[in-house]
């Protein structure tokens, strides 16, 4: 191609930026700019990883090196679908890569879901995190100490770990103020995580399950009871580093003696989470099958129940990414129908310029990590069409923000991020702390805009 290509990336998480990043590295001559919903970079990291997680946080300062490259350019604040159709982009871009990711709650189709005290675990770290769609408050019941977390991946364990601390040991977080206050009114003393099979089929990530252990608030409990390893689990263990290194800190917590700590995290195995009791519309208890492995890791009910008597039930069993406009949509997988990264239209054929990467491409499945290898595929993918692609109209670089200023939006920038990320710090600062979050969006963009 003799002339510059422009492309849109929609999604400023770590999908989108190692799109990006890859794609500058490559022997076409391009610009990009990444279009992002939230005021904000980062995605995930700053809206979807525990606040007391500085060590995955440190992936943020790789990401930021990216944005030193003058042919990548972030445009925040812009809502794709509403603010910017797939058409108008088109009118800008040679080609869009969709990086949207997944935020929603994947659904758990068990009666009493609905009651009041039972929640999804993307609901609760969207506040926790301080997102800006996220309610300000969080319906925390003074009568709910006894809680259970419905999954056993990372997210479970965040969301267990998060309801266990005490709120003064995360002052050392970034949390925001609002969330501070909120956990103040947390009573939970114990969190029962459930597992529906053994523990050589979760997935926790060896970090994750030792940092349980970090508080000095929390004990961490492995009960004995469905403690199996069947010949599919140790084919597991054998196959996998990680898994065995999972399976040696469940069992290092199984041998371990309490501690009288005021708050335990229980964690369960073979325990399929059937039905969540309600008495006056409220959740009052948990009820279980009891499951036994069948040698082969997975697991049959043996028509055994168990009720537990909890006020509260979170579930993190997976994420959803959202239906985006203008492109197709496999509601049952949640994912963006694609053949390595080009979108497929409803008629089987590739949509040209259209290309997905990250989790609204595969799934929620996988850690930060794996989007790299993801990314380059589709980039791959994108470069094969090149030849292919039809030229906008309107290829100027100023051309798309000229639009957006025409319209009344508010879009931020990177130069606006850095304004932000200093202010946030400087609060922080002030209080002895690192960061804290500022939460509004009209705040974010005033700040960043000023």
């Amino acid at each position: 191609m003799s002339r510059q290509l422009r492309v849109a990336v929609v999604g400023a998480g770590p999908a989108g930026i190692y799109a990006s990043d890859i794609l500058t590295k490559s022997d076409l001559d391009v610009t990009i700019d990444i279009i992002e919903r939230d005021p904000t970079p980062f995605g995930l990291i700053r809206y979807g990883v525990a606040p007391d997680h500085p060590r995955i946080k440190e992936i943020v300062k790789a990401l930021k090196r990216v944005f030193t490259n003058d042919d990548i350019r972030f445009i925040g604040n812009v809502n794709y679908g509403a603010d910017l159709k797939l058409e108008d982009l088109h009118q800008f871009y040679d080609a869009v890569i969709f990086a949207t990711g997944a935020s929603k709650d994947r659904a758990l189709s068990i009666p009493g879901i609905d009651l009041e005290g039972s929640f999804g675990a993307a609901d609760f770290v969207s506040w926790f995190d301080g997102h800006p769609e996220a309610p300000r408050d969080w319906p925390f019941d003074c009568r709910a100490e006894q809680v259970a977390v419905l999954g056993v991946g990372n997210v479970g364990l965040d969301v267990a770990r998060m309801l266990a601390k005490t709120a003064d040991e995360l002052l050392v977080t970034e949390i925001p103020d609002n969330v501070y206050r909120g956990l103040k009114s947390n009573a939970a003393k114990d969190v029962h995580v459930f597992a529906r099979r053994g523990p050589a089929q979760v997935k926790f990530t060896p970090m994750e399950l030792r940092e349980l252990s970090h508080s000095p608030n929390i004990d961490v409990i492995v009960h004995p009871e469905g403690f199996e390893l069947d010949e599919g689990s140790m084919d597991s263990i054998r196959a996998s580093k990680s898994v065995k290194l999972v399976v040696d800190v469940l069992q290092n917590y199984l041998a371990k003696d309490e501690t009288g700590a005021a708050h335990r995290i229980h964690i369960h195995f073979c325990q399929n989470p059937i039905e969540i009791l309600g008495e006056d519309g409220k959740v009052v208890g948990l009820r279980t099958e009891v499951t036994e492995l069948d040698g082969t890791g997975n697991v049959r009910g043996t028509g055994e129940f168990i009720d537990w008597p909890v006020q509260a039930v979170y579930r993190a069993v997976g994420y959803l990414s959202d239906n985006l406009s203008g492109i197709p949509f496999d509601g049952t997988a949640g994912v963006v129908p694609n053949d390595g990264g080009r979108v497929i239209d409803i008629d089987g054929t590739p949509m040209l310029g259209a290309y997905v990467t990250g989790w609204i491409k595969r799934g929620p499945v996988g850690l930060i990590g794996h989007t790299k290898s993801d990314a380059a595929q589709t980039i791959e993918m994108l470069i094969s069409d090149v030849d292919s692609l039809k030229a906008p109209e309107n290829p100027e670089r100023d051309a798309v923000t000229r639009y957006l200023d025409s319209r009344g939006i508010q879009f931020t920038t990177w130069e606006g991020w850095e304004k932000l990320d200093a202010y946030e710090m400087s609060l922080g600062e002030a209080e002895g702390r690192e960061r804290i979050k500022v939460v509004d969006r009209g705040d974010m963009v005033r700040v960043s805009r000023a």
